[in-house]
């Protein structure tokens, strides 16, 4: 499968911080929508804005699009990706429309009538300022902001937060339909793991600056179960991630570990146990180191 992303060995050093992103190595195949995930500072957004040229990286490589490196082509490079941050960027004073006649100038293939149909499918009055738009309005209208020059690749930091569900599974249409030829992609990071696991073929977990696995859904349920029982074996080293309930616990498990555990309670893991009880042993760790 060709990938249309490809980041090796990149990092970022904060002076101010002890936080540093490292040695995360990404490829983002073509066709694909891949879920970034990972507890609050893990790094996603990080990861993002390095991606963009907003933060400059300490080192390591990120090029796209057959090569084009993010820095030393960084026109080419962001001609041909749409991004939608987690903070809006749209100016408060200025229209809809105005702020599109902006973008128009700025990307090469831009197209008018693609911003249009998203405005008229999400009714958004053009005419407003964009400081009247609710937070998920303006979402939209960035969105929107992105197809509108027909990128090859969009890259969305926490696309659906402040989404009303009906508004979250709209965009999550679209961004199906935009992988559909089988030529676009999107990296998109979230806390909401149920539009993960309605969209996501693949995700990429995000640990302390770097990346530790990416694995699609099959992969995930191949390599992982989530077990239960009661507390004879709630410390047992085999477990990822334990939690009290009320009747033991509830785990995270390798398979090939499960004949070990006893008679435990299986059942097949979505993203949001991956991303749980990969936290809570990561906090665990923590506290033991």
């Amino acid at each position: 499968m060709e990938n249309i992303l490809e980041i090796r060995n990149l990092g970022k050093k904060f002076v101010d911080s002890n936080f540093s992103l490292h040695d995360v190595n990404l490829s983002l195949p073509k066709g694909v929508i891949m879920g970034l995930i990972g507890e609050n500072g893990a790094g996603k957004t990080t990861l993002i804005k390095l991606i963009m040229n907003i933060y400059g990286r300490n080192g390591g490589s990120v090029t796209a699009f057959d090569g084009l490196d993010n820095v030393k082509d960084e026109a080419a490079f962001k001609n041909r990706l749409g991004y939608v941050a987690d903070e809006d960027y749209l100016y408060v004073q200025t229209t809809v429309e105005k702020t599109a006649k902006a973008f128009s100038i700025a990307f090469d293939n831009w197209d008018n009538d693609i911003f249009t149909k998203y405005m008229e499918l999400w009714q958004i009055n053009v005419k407003k300022r964009c400081g009247e738009l609710s937070k998920g309005m303006k979402t939209k209208v960035m969105l929107a902001l992105s197809l509108a020059h027909k990128p090859d690749m969009l890259i969305l930091d926490e696309p659906t937060a402040g989404l009303d569900p009906a508004a979250r599974i709209e965009m999550l249409d679209v961004l199906r339909e935009f992988v559909s030829d089988g030529e676009h992609s999107v990296l998109f990071s979230t806390h909401i793991t149920g539009d993960l696991d309605k969209v996501a073929d693949y995700i990429a977990l995000m640990i302390d600056g770097t990346v530790t696995e990416i694995m699609s859904a099959d992969e995930t349920q191949e390599k992982y179960a989530v077990v239960s029982g009661g507390n004879d074996i709630k410390n047992s080293p085999l477990l990822i991630g334990a939690k009290t309930t009320e009747i033991g616990f509830e785990a995270l498990a390798l398979r090939k570990d499960l004949p070990k555990l006893g008679n435990v309670n299986v059942r097949t893991p979505n993203y949001e146990d991956i991303l749980v009880h990969t936290i809570l042993q990561n906090r665990e760790n923590r506290r033991n180191s």
